[in-house]
């Protein structure tokens, strides 16, 4: 669905005598569970592996009541994508072997049986006692967390020894973890997920010959922080992961135009403008330096204008002064 309400009735084509809505889309629905308490049809085919049981998902989806044409809660509307860990995140059991039968980029209608979704209680106001509900779901991305969840459950010592591979693939899913959340806008959650990212690979030693491994992981969540800190305006802070990112390569132009961008929020247009050219002088063409070397002229031009009017304002008083005095 992908954020854009259906009528799931206006889907079926005629009414046959004496069935619901729900019963006659039933009858073209593959059986997911067994006993068919959890139906399934495909709207658009995903591709690559089945969601992982451990697997943490984004998901796009809403739910109907039968007889509804409209969902029957604006909270189960999402337009945004939704971040959700299965078994942790997801209360309806029938969603859960519902995401556990799809794959990145599939779209498909579920229904679930009460015993799958709100049972004989239902969920008043909105959701009666024994209500079959359709969903219908997106599945943008997953990712499989079962490393991560294993890795943070060993002793420090047994950390220290796991291998270097599991160890940046732990630090890349904290990274994912992270960009998700930054694309939700969530920058405060993301910033937490970057530091783990970090500590893991700060925390760890590495052989010579698989040192620039660990190195080329720290430059890319590092390049995520300086941003992170930009969008949370803490530039100084900006400024400071920027910096550590040049420590690792010193004519990387993201790290170099975000400490740029830094300089310009903490009004150092000096140093913001020799960060900038240096950017420009690794990236010529890139539209956003370019752009944020304009900007920096603008600014500049603007602060010099002031401090113009200042000391022109300050000797006018002192002038003024003098000819009172000898008055």
């Amino acid at each position: 669905m992908g954020g854009s309400a259906q009528n799931p009735g206006a889907l079926q084509g005629g009414n046959a005598p004496g069935q619901s809505m729900y019963e006659r889309l039933s009858q073209r629905m593959l059986d997911i569970s067994g006993d068919r308490g959890v139906l399934k049809a495909v709207i658009r085919e995903g591709a690559g592996e089945l969601v992982t049981p451990d697997a943490s998902v984004l998901v796009k989806y809403s739910g109907y009541l039968e007889h509804m044409d409209k969902p029957f809660d604006s909270n189960y509307f999402r337009k945004t994508p939704r971040l959700m860990k299965l078994g942790e995140d997801i209360t309806l059991w029938g969603m859960e072997l519902g995401l556990l039968s799809m794959r990145r980029g599939e779209l498909a209608r579920f229904l679930f049986k009460p015993s799958y979704a709100y049972g004989t209680l239902g969920c008043p106001p909105l959701i009666p006692a024994n209500t079959t509900v359709l969903f219908e779901i997106e599945l943008l991305d997953f990712l499989d967390s079962a490393e991560s969840d294993k890795f943070y459950d060993l002793s420090a010592e047994q950390q220290n020894e796991f291998p270097l591979q599991k160890v940046l693939k732990v630090a890349a899913t904290e990274r994912e973890f992270g960009n998700y959340l930054f694309h939700q806008n969530r920058f405060y959650d993301a910033k937490v997920r970057y530091k783990r990212a970090l500590l893991l690979l700060q925390r760890r030693s590495a052989p010579h010959e698989e040192q620039h491994l660990v190195e080329a992981a720290k430059l890319l969540v590092l390049l995520n922080l300086s941003l992170t800190y930009l969008k949370l305006e803490r530039p100084t802070m900006a400024l400071r992961y920027g910096e550590q990112a040049l420590t690792i390569d010193c004519k990387n132009a993201k790290a170099l135009f975000r400490c740029g961008q830094a300089c310009v929020l903490m009004t150092e247009y000096q140093k913001a403008r020799d960060f900038l050219v240096q950017a420009q002088k690794e990236k010529p063409f890139n539209h956003d330096i370019n752009n944020e070397l304009k900007k920096l002229a603008s600014y500049y031009q603007d602060y010099m204008d002031k401090e113009k009017e200042m000391c022109h304002r300050m000797f006018a008083a002192c002038d003024s002064g003098s000819v009172v005095g000898d008055n």
